[in-house]
């Protein structure tokens, strides 16, 4: 689970594992649980499952899932489990920190659990070597980190892009970028003028900053010539380096310079060539063009005990908890490279030397916590003159994330030549030597940067339409997308058709689950998203997003019961209310009045709630009105907006095309949520009216929902019913048609249940003269000869007369129905695969027209 599900609205990140257990007595379980309490002592004293052996091996195998993860630094604690509906069968469910370690801990306990069942002997080191791998492999820098905390941290809604430090924040049009530091807003010119240290300097120094003064080399001949014009000491680095390296600092002579000219000719085809500032070494961090924080860096170190060499100590230090390679080290490994040699050569050392207790061995020249360093705050001591020097210089550079690197003696007093020189600006600067100094006070630098971007979570949000119910999702997604696009909004919707942004399909299939409604909402055209959530992407995955402003549930009634352990109308009502249960608390859930299953929803409910109904008079509808609440209602042929006491006249019914001059009684049913939707969205009556009809039941706007084609001498109609309900509201519609005879090409998939196929058989022998029996492509489970055979059953108890043929292929039975249809006959076709049925038709309908124009 990805999002709020049917285990739990709060908590999305879940693994649920189902297991199938034998009768195990409680005696043996209880063996079991001393086992793995030997193996991981934490499962006693952390989770005390010793005190609840009568709950059996799912309590052992939940907590083993939970604390397997925590061993390997991914901490989680949420964790529990259900009965299922049959014998022995159980749901586990165990919270994660990251997806794929979360089933490979899942699985894992399970597995644990067996072996000792069996006796058999079990490896924890090596599985949570194997978690660790999965953590390493998934790990973020530190930098986006600390980013990505403060984000959480504030319930902005982000994406991790491939799994790498590329990290998009917020929804549609309001989303923004950000990898490590840098940020889509920052100055593309200003990263590349930092880049350049030779012309950073140069207009550092045009601006009366203080800069070292130095030259550019690109060649040992060139170095040696031009080095009299630099005073020693010097310092050398590459033209285009970061994070220090290939830096040499406080060369005293020309074989040094050499030296660290080779080194920087590493990173750089060309090398600076510096005066070198005394001083410490400090980092500005200025965010938003205003300073947030200053560290003191000091150069990787060691001190001597008297016995240790330096190797030793080096080794010891590096033993720090704080030290290493990981996301949760603060500090780096220290290495002892050939810069390190290089220092410890020029004072006679070596790394088998042992220094004198106490003496400091200083180990690199830069400060740079990449390479070891340290670093203590010190921003409470800045001088004013130095921030607005700060400030200013990122102004310069226009760039809202900058570090500054200063050389100087002291940052309490104005910095001028005299006292110090800007050395670099960095776009993109570190942030754990300000979040986790070693001295001074630690700063949240992360949160700046999050409200730079984010004044208010707000602004990282859409409004998000939730669509749910057993029929009438589709349209009723449709049609609020269509509605906010008369609105001024540039809406992006998923249905079972596809995904769509602006009009435009930008995916083709059933998009319905959680993948799809993240497309929707990381797509940074759309500004309002409608957003269809069916059940099997509920199960699945849990919803694509954390909250909604608006839900819908358009109804609950008997469809795909029996399927991946939903049996009951009580247990579908649970899986559609996961969509009302997200809904925001200042937002609106809509629910249907005229039906029991989607108004009882409302008794879970903290947000407010809008009701609608097709009855003016529902008791329902006239006590939530009377308190002062929202509906939505049919009222002398009108759609009719209550807001407490006050009516709104919408639109007449008979005006809205997809109604059919209203005998289309479940489009009605879909318009009225929406217009509440609209009513709640703050979109005007008269945008709503153009909206509503403008929404014509065409393959554009409704792709096989009561598409309907007029040919010369018979008229097609292609829906997509395909449960119980659907087929009710079709007669009713068909009732009202005049036209016949009215033949059905029908089809049922095939893991419904048995019964619920017979009753389509049976709905459909009281709705047409004549029945096609066809078959989708995808069975289901079924073999065809099963399915017709059930249909069969349905048909022949209301009326075994009823003319009926099997054409199994869809593009052969809509060949044949069209082929031999009679004089004014209505044929409807119940669509398989929607965009395929809606082709075929209509290019059959262009030939027909092509001839009618020729005779």
């Amino acid at each position: 689970m990805r999002g709020p599900n049917y285990w739990s609205v709060d908590q999305g990140s879940l693994i649920v594992l189902k297991i199938q257990l034998d009768d195990i007595a409680e005696s043996e379980v209880n063996t079991v649980m001393q086992k793995a309490i030997l193996e991981i002592p934490a499962l006693s004293s952390k989770h005390h499952i010793q005190d609840h052996v009568q709950k059996g091996l799912p309590l052992l195998i939940k907590h083993l899932a939970v604390e397997l993860q925590c061993m390997a630094e991914m901490p989680c604690t949420y964790a529990r489990s259900r009965a299922g509906s049959n014998k022995g069968e159980h749901f586990i469910i165990v919270e994660y920190t990251i997806e794929e370690a979360g089933v490979h801990a899942a699985k894992t306990a399970l597995h644990i659990t067996e072996a000792l069942l069996k006796g058999e002997p079990v490896d924890i080191k090596s599985h949570i070597s194997e978690l660790n791998e999965i953590r390493h492999s998934r790990k973020l820098g530190a930098t986006s980190a600390d980013i990505l905390d403060a984000v959480k941290e504030r319930k902005i809604p982000f994406r991790r892009f491939d799994n790498g430090s590329l990290i998009i924040l917020g929804y549609g049009n309001k989303q923004q970028k950000i990898r490590t530091a840098v940020t889509d807003s920052t100055s593309g010119l200003g990263i590349e003028l930092a880049g350049d240290k030779e012309e950073t300097k140069k207009m550092l120094a045009e601006a009366n900053v203080p800069v070292p003064k130095g030259i550019l080399v690109y060649s040992e001949a060139g170095l040696r010539e031009r080095i009299i014009e630099v005073k020693f000491p010097v310092v050398i680095k590459p033209l285009d380096g970061n994070h220090g390296r290939g830096v040499t600092t406080n060369i005293m002579d020309v074989e040094k310079a050499v030296f660290g000219f080779t080194i920087a000719k590493k990173i750089s085809k060309a090398v600076i060539l510096e005066e070198y500032i005394e001083g410490n070494d400090y980092r500005f961090l200025v965010i938003n063009f205003k300073l947030i924080a200053v560290a003191k860096r000091t150069p990787a170190f060691v001190k001597g005990d008297g016995k240790s060499t330096i190797q030793q100590l080096v080794d010891e230090e590096n033993k720090n908890p704080e030290r290493g390679s990981e996301e949760k080290h603060v500090l780096a490994i220290i290495k002892i490279d050939e810069v390190t040699k290089k220092i410890l050569s020029e004072k006679n050392l070596s790394a088998d030397s042992i220094p004198a207790s106490g003496e400091i061995i200083v180990l690199k020249d830069t400060a740079n916590i990449s390479a070891g360093g340290t670093a203590e705050d010190v921003t409470e001591t800045v001088h004013p003159e130095n921030i607005f020097m700060a400030e200013r210089v990122a102004k310069m550079f226009n760039l809202n994330i900058c570090g500054i690197d200063v050389m100087a003696k002291a940052v309490d007093i104005p910095i001028t030549r005299e006292v110090g020189a800007v050395i670099e600006v960095n776009a993109g600067p570190g942030l754990r030597m300000h979040s986790n100094p070693q001295g001074g006070k630690i700063r949240d630098v992360a949160s700046p940067i999050v409200e730079m971007m984010f004044p208010t979570p707000q602004h990282a949000r859409i409004p998000i339409v939730a669509v749910t119910g057993t029929n009438g999702k589709t349209t009723t997604t449709r049609m609020i997308a269509h509605l906010a696009k008369h609105a001024g909004h540039t809406p992006g919707f998923c249905t079972t058709e596809g995904i769509y942004v602006d009009g435009h399909m930008t995916f083709e299939g059933d998009c319905t689950g959680y993948l799809s409604a993240h497309d929707v909402l990381f797509d940074p055209v759309v500004d309002f998203a409608v957003l269809e959530c069916a059940r099997g992407g509920i199960l699945k995955s849990g919803l694509g997003f954390d909250h909604c402003d608006i839900s819908v549930v358009t109804n609950i009634t008997e469809d795909h019961l029996g399927l991946k352990d939903i049996n009951t109308l009580e247990d579908m009502a649970k899986v559609k209310s996961v969509v009302a249960r997200s809904t925001t608390k200042n937002g609106y859930s809509i629910l249907n009045a005229d039906n029991d299953l989607s108004y009882k929803i409302m008794d879970d409910l903290e947000c407010n709630v809008a009701l609608f109904s097709m009855k003016s008079e529902n008791e329902r509808i006239k006590e939530h009105v009377k308190n002062g609440g929202l509906a939505a209602t049919v009222e002398s042929g009108y759609v009719i907006v209550h807001k407490g006491k006050t009516k709104i006249q919408i639109e007449l019914i008979d005006n809205i095309p997809v109604t059919f001059k209203g005998k289309a009684s479940y489009m009605i049913k879909n318009i009225l949520p929406a217009v509440l939707t609209g009513i709640i969205s703050g979109f005007t009556v008269d945008e709503i009216q153009k909206g509503l009809k403008t929404f014509y039941p065409s393959p554009h706007l409704t792709p096989g929902r009561m598409n309907l084609f007029d040919f010369t001498r018979f008229k097609v109609m292609i829906d997509y019913a395909h449960n119980m309900d659907g087929f009710f509201e079709l007669k009713r519609f068909l009732d009202e048609v005049e036209d016949s005879p009215k033949v059905g090409l029908i089809a049922v998939a095939g893991d419904r249940r048995d019964e619920d196929i017979r009753h389509v058989g049976l709905l459909a022998a009281t709705m047409f003269d004549k029945i096609i029996i066809k078959h989708d492509k995808d069975l289901r489970g079924r073999t065809a000869e099963n399915i017709s055979e059930l249909l069969l059953e349905g048909i022949s108890q209301i009326n075994k007369a009823v003319p009926t043929m099997i054409i199994s292929e869809e593009k052969e039975a809509i060949e044949y129905a069209l082929d031999n249809a009679e004089k004014g006959s209505f044929i409807l076709i119940c669509a398989g695969i929607v965009s395929e049925t809606v082709d075929q038709v209509s290019q059959l309908y262009k030939i027909n027209s092509l001839i009618t124009q020729i005779h």
